[in-house]
């Protein structure tokens, strides 16, 4: 068997999925409450808001966004990010 880093606390760990056993409950819980988020409201706001209402870092929810079940929402969190307002071309 091979160890695997977990995705929430870093420890490394042997077993399945992304996270440690000791952060399963927890990433359960917040991937849970980030999809019913999803559900109820849509992917109107950018996913630093939605972090900010749930409760969740971003790096988590990034993480969700990878799963199969949220495939169809990336492109809408991708088109919602606010643009920068430092983006402007220099003219030389």
């Amino acid at each position: 068997m091979n160890f695997k880093k977990c995705s929430r606390c870093g420890n490394f760990y042997l077993s399945k999925g992304d996270v440690c056993p000791k952060c399963s409950s927890k990433d359960s819980f917040e991937l849970t409450t980030f999809k019913t988020y999803i559900e109820q409201n849509g992917t109107e706001n950018s996913i630093e808001i939605i972090s900010q209402e749930l409760g969740i870092q971003v790096k988590h929810l990034n993480r969700f966004l990878g799963y199969e079940e949220f495939k169809n929402y990336v492109n809408d969190f991708e088109l919602s990010k606010p643009q920068s307002k430092n983006n402007k071309k220099v003219e030389l």
